[in-house]
């Protein structure tokens, strides 16, 4: 019996669980968006309401709020990690059998708000994993662990964004009903929820919670939602007529306004989690910034992948609009070959990332991430059939089907496979980076704060990427969006000391004491 305990608390254990974590993390985030979309779709409820769908994914972006409660308090089983872990999957579990059993034509509210406790139990179960996984590893092993968990949440994306959809086709699929594939994927959280019981390493007995008081945390969780209910209202009521009454392009307009809610709000939750004594979410920050080089890290966390954001935001657009390619070529492309080049470059990453350490493969990703986007640029400047094209036969492997054969344009392949395993490689080593700046008290509320920094450039550089490409044109936008690049180089450039420290034996970051 002794051998299995050895096992469970061995290197090669810890990395299958991050992957098996990274698996759980990934399946319900389509249950709530592509998936949950194509059965609002079959069912027959219109597209403006399906639209007001895409709001249940609000609890993704805050979901730092209460990254804290899950920081101080400690369910009574399993320990601070494991037992919200088994809380939260559990959850899911019941949820999804909720959602089955309802009927989106007839209950429509009811089938949103089922798809909203979704996804806030799905945001709270990234904030565990999140955690638990810069815990569990030690320093040696983050960069292979990233990459690993990286393939194990593209594995889940695949199977309830993909896999699911096939299930549901009732022409070359296997038409089930969308009910039954929401019950499997219910029991598919129940099985791993099972496994983070009985499987998942405990933690050490140093990784403990935070000191505070239990009433000052809860009061300053109430204030700090206040807060941004508050921001929410003067963006709306506030800053956005302001701004469209003063600016002509609705793009800029709605830029501007987001910006000014950003800039009343995050000063106002800061004050008011101060004021009220939100003790945990105070310390934690306090400790980050404790850190040398606290500041010009997140912004080299905001920067590092702003030119990958830049030309991302319209990857698709550009494809079919301007260059002229058709949808199942982009999809096939993008969807089918991309995906699996994003992950090869992943896992190729934390290999690299091994052999190089932190600093060089940031270094090198981060270069092949800016070059990858001049692979549009010559999709722009030559066009379609520059470098000839072929045919990708119908083929039915493992997980990924195609039904008829589909026309591939080879330049367009090289584009998107270049940038696919550079986006992966960059991915691998950012997600390390943000494990290896956290300090074991606070990892949920750091992780999941910083986490919210590098969501900076893919979330709002989207007005402006938009308003720029139709002004200068798709060739200049994809040369802008290589130079975007150059800040998060230089910004690492600087740090090469402060990551240096990140790297150091012992499994600790910079803030652990």
């Amino acid at each position: 019996m002794t051998g299995i305990p050895a096992l469970m608390q061995s290197s090669a254990w810890r990395l299958v669980m991050v992957t098996v974590l990274g698996f759980a993390s990934g399946l319900p985030l389509a249950l709530t968006g592509q998936a949950l979309q194509a059965w609002l779709t079959v069912d027959g409820v219109n597209i403006s309401t399906i639209g007001f769908f895409t709001l249940v994914g609000l609890p993704y972006t805050f979901k730092f709020l209460w990254a804290p409660l899950m920081d101080r308090f400690e369910p009574p089983f399993l320990g601070r990690r494991r037992g919200w872990l088994v809380v939260v999957q559990l959850g899911l579990a019941a949820a999804l059998a909720l959602i089955a059993g309802l009927d989106p034509r007839e209950q429509t509210q009811l089938v949103a708000l089922a798809a909203l406790l979704i996804a806030f139990l799905s945001a709270s179960q990234d904030v565990v994993i999140d955690a638990y996984r810069t815990d569990t590893l030690h320093t040696s092993e983050r960069g292979l662990g990233s990459s690993l968990s990286v393939f194990g949440y593209r594995l889940a994306m695949i199977l309830s964004g993909g896999i699911a959809l096939v299930w549901a086709d009732t022409v070359s699929g296997s038409g089930w009903a969308w009910p039954k594939i929401y019950r499997i994927m219910a029991v598919i959280m129940m099985i791993l929820a099972a496994v983070s019981a009985m499987l998942l390493p405990a933690l050490p007995a140093t990784n403990t919670a935070p000191k505070s008081r239990a009433g000052n945390d809860l009061k300053g969780f109430a204030a700090l939602v206040a807060a941004v209910a508050a921001g929410y209202f003067f963006t709306v009521k506030i800053a956005s007529p302001a701004a469209k009454a003063v600016i002509p392009v609705k793009e800029w307009a709605d830029l501007v306004s987001l910006l000014a809610g950003l800039a009343f709000t995050i000063p106002l939750g800061w004050w008011t989690s101060r004021k009220a004594k939100f003790e945990t979410l105070n310390v934690s920050i306090a400790n980050y910034f404790s850190m040398p080089g606290a500041a010009a890290i997140l912004a080299f966390i905001i920067l590092y992948k702003l030119g990958d954001a830049f030309a991302g935001a319209l990857a698709t657009p550009f494809l079919l609009k301007g260059a002229g390619f058709s949808q199942a070529e982009v999809g096939v492309v993008n969807k089918v070959i991309g995906m699996w080049l994003t992950i090869v470059g992943a896992i190729g990453g934390g290999v690299i990332m091994m052999r190089i350490g932190l600093f060089r493969a940031l270094l090198l990703f981060g270069g092949l991430q800016m070059l990858s986007n001049l692979g549009f640029w010559l999709v722009a400047v030559l066009g379609k059939n520059a470098w000839g094209g072929g045919f990708l036969p119908a083929f039915n492997f493992v997980i990924v089907s195609l039904k008829e054969p589909t026309a591939i344009d080879w330049l367009l392949v090289c584009a998107i496979g270049f940038e696919n395993i550079a986006g992966g490689m960059g991915t691998a080593a950012f997600v390390a980076l943000l494990m290896a700046l956290c300090n074991q008290k606070f990892t949920a509320t750091q992780y999941a704060l910083l986490s919210a920094f590098s969501a900076v450039g893919r979330v709002w550089v989207g007005p402006m990427a938009g308003v720029l490409a139709t002004s200068i044109g798709w060739p200049a936008f994809f040369i802008f969006s290589t130079f975007a690049a150059i800040p998060g180089l230089m910004m690492l450039l600087k740090l090469r000391p402060v990551v240096a420290r990140l790297e150091a034996p012992g499994g600790t970051s910079l803030m652990d004491d």
